[in-house]
């Protein structure tokens, strides 16, 4: 088979699986279940071989159909990069930077000093796209990148910002009143933040680079979002790993404070990619030194 089936079809195939059923595709396409139907029909006839497993109620997929999907899915992910490549293309530049990071960085570290550099470059706006990865993407579009890592990445100029330092923080009310109760701090309930991202540091990475051990509450309270663990910390529920590039602020205000053990300091860094997709170099070299700045001005050491 040569042609391709009309992209009609396709658009009815997908939304069938989506929406789990002929009749709820149906309702979301606004046709009838008749022509949701007539329109699979067609497109299994022009490909020769059935799609669906109609053994079962609702009907799944087969293994035609799961290749099928894939390709579908896979397409369309193209397409929608396509045209935001484009879009980033016919985008006008010069006043706008768009910076990709964490949810963490970008609350507690980037928002908080947005304002101060907005009052020294009214003229340009800083758009926030935040993402799960410790090494944000650079999609088109995208002129900064803040990273976690070893600085080992070809898709832009790398800037060093500052080396990360780690240690457990917990809420003064936790901390009073464990002393208290005369148990060791490292004794109580552990906070961890779960992410699939290689670069990111867990209690386990803490435990082996300090030599420290695991206490018998390590299981713990666990998130997938830092912004939920930091909440979780400072509403006195456990103890975190705090990092200084998202806790150092609540440290120095004294919402969090140290438990005492061992400073972790990783081997990655903070790096400011800028893409070398970026339409906006001047721009965004300027939100880049008023970072370098920024950081280079504020204290490394934790309180």
């Amino acid at each position: 088979m040569n042609r391709l089936p009309p992209l009609r079809l396709l658009h009815v195939f997908e939304t069938v699986h989506s929406a789990g059923s002929a009749k709820r595709a149906a309702g979301e396409l606004n046709v009838s279940l008749s022509a949701v139907s007539q329109a699979l029909r067609q497109l299994e006839e022009h490909i020769g071989t059935s799609l669906f497993d109609r053994s079962t109620r609702p009907a799944g997929l087969n293994e035609a159909g799961e290749i099928l999907l894939k390709a579908v899915i896979e397409n369309r992910e193209r397409l929608a990069e396509a045209l935001s490549e484009i879009q980033a293309l016919t985008t006008q530049s010069g006043t706008s930077v768009t910076v990709a990071c964490t949810v963490g960085f970008a609350t507690y570290w980037l928002m908080p000093r947005l304002e101060a550099f907005y009052l020294d470059h009214p003229d340009i706006a800083v758009n926030v796209q935040t993402t799960p990865q410790e090494v944000p993407h650079m999609p088109p579009g995208t002129d900064i990148a803040m990273r976690f890592g070893d600085g080992r990445w070809n898709d832009g100029d790398m800037q060093h910002l500052f080396d990360e330092i780690i240690e457990p923080v917990c809420a003064p009310v936790l901390a009073e009143r464990l002393r208290k109760e005369d148990r060791n701090l490292a004794s109580a309930q552990l906070i961890h933040v779960e992410f699939p991202d290689p670069n990111w540091v867990t209690w386990s990475d803490y435990f082996v680079q300090t030599g420290q051990k695991p206490a018998g509450t390590s299981k713990g309270l666990k998130f997938s979002n830092y912004v939920q663990a930091a909440q979780a910390a400072l509403s006195g529920h456990g103890i975190m790993l705090g990092w200084r590039s998202t806790n150092g602020d609540h440290v120095q205000k004294g919402l969090l404070v140290p438990i005492g053990l061992p400073v972790m300091r990783p081997k990655s860094r903070f790096y400011i990619t800028l893409s070398h997709r970026s339409r906006n170099v001047e721009t965004a070299q300027v939100v880049i030194d008023w970072m370098r700045m920024t950081a280079d001005t504020e204290t490394p050491e934790p309180v």
